[in-house]
């Protein structure tokens, strides 16, 4: 079957599934059920804790410029 062979109905109903399709493929978490290092966590809450308590991390601008990119 072609396009031009599809009602009107036909075509909005294909089309609906294909932006359904399209938005749950963009929304998909590749790394969801995965468990994550130990050490990893505990870096992470690390830093939550030291943010939350007001501490700032390293400028944009330093990481760029170590990275070799321009600001």
């Amino acid at each position: 079957m072609q396009v031009k062979d599809l009602t009107i109905d036909e075509l909005r109903l294909l089309i609906q599934e294909t932006v359904t399709e399209t938005i749950q493929a963009l929304l998909f978490d590749p790394d969801e059920g995965k468990q994550i290092k130990p050490e990893v966590q505990q870096q992470l809450l690390d830093s939550l804790r030291r943010t939350q308590a007001g501490e700032r991390g390293i400028p944009a601008e330093e990481v760029a410029r170590k990275l070799g990119l321009n600001w």
